[in-house]
């Protein structure tokens, strides 16, 4: 089956773009020197601009103002294992300084504080993920086919696709089709032909990255959740039959890490794109 979630429905315009509400971006740094250079801007104003440009440091986290320049993507806010505190006052700096943030591992209470700075926030529950969009978003990406195995493996399934999404790729899902009734991927596989890269999520065996590896040529990147009985260890087994795949082009990340597949097939379709 096939779902997608809406994550633009409340994208505004960005509310600040003075002085610290520079987005650090190629193109913004191109149109600042050029600013300088035809005396439209002066130095001390351009520097002012730029103070923000290596990280900026709140004392109990020092925020990557120039990743989306790096990385093609701002700074990512993992929230899990921070108060909420720390988390709304890193989210309000990023989206203040323009960019567009995405938090994952974010629970309702978490979400519900950052709703009072920034009332555009959009919430995605079954990935856990906050969205505020700001400034004209990410370099259009490309195409990334997220697959599962069972439905228990959706929430970190919708990470990746969520993730994905936001980093600008357009994203199709193809769930549920594990390798216990492996006719309902066969008959998916038109859909695979679409995609640039295909992430696969999957537990216990973890076998069908494998299976997915042998069928496309596309690169396969598998994500082992930790759904599954006592034996397989939240995820380990499925970890280790998915590192010892024998089919070619099988990456791994780590258990659940929904949101590693994404950053990986997004820097494929940034490469792909360019």
């Amino acid at each position: 089956m096939e779902t997608s979630y809406n994550v633009n429905s409340k994208q505004q315009k960005p509310k600040y773009m003075l002085v610290r509400g520079w987005m650090m971006s190629s193109e913004a740094l191109r149109k600042l020197l050029i600013e300088v250079h035809e005396g439209r801007l002066d130095v001390d104003a351009a520097l002012d601009k730029l103070k923000s440009l290596p990280y900026e440091d709140l004392g109990f986290a020092k925020l990557d103002h120039h990743r989306a320049l790096r990385k093609g993507f701002p700074e990512v806010v993992f929230c899990q294992g921070k108060t909420t505190a720390q988390v709304v006052e890193i989210i309000q700096r990023l989206e203040q300084s323009n960019h567009t943030v995405l938090a994952t591992r974010a629970g309702q209470e978490v979400f519900t504080a950052v709703q009072t700075v920034c009332e555009d926030a959009v919430y995605v529950e079954l990935a856990r993920i906050i969205v505020v969009r700001r400034g004209e978003g990410p370099v259009p990406g490309g195409k990334v086919l997220v697959v599962t195995a069972g439905t228990a493996d959706l929430a970190v399934a919708e990470e990746a696709a969520v993730s994905a999404e936001v980093m600008g790729n357009q994203v199709r899902r193809c769930y549920d089709v594990g390798v216990a009734g492996i006719h309902r991927l066969f008959d998916q596989l038109e859909m695979f032909k679409w995609a640039q890269v295909i992430i696969v999520v999957a537990g216990m065996d973890g076998a069908l990255a494998s299976v997915v590896g042998g069928l496309v040529e596309q690169p396969v990147i598998a994500v082992p959740t930790s759904v599954g009985y006592g034996a397989s260890f939240q995820g380990l087994a499925a970890l280790l039959s998915m590192l010892n795949s024998c089919a070619p082009g099988v990456g791994v990340v780590n258990i659940d890490n929904g949101f590693g597949a994404a950053a990986l097939a997004n820097a494929i379709t940034r490469l792909a794109y360019h």
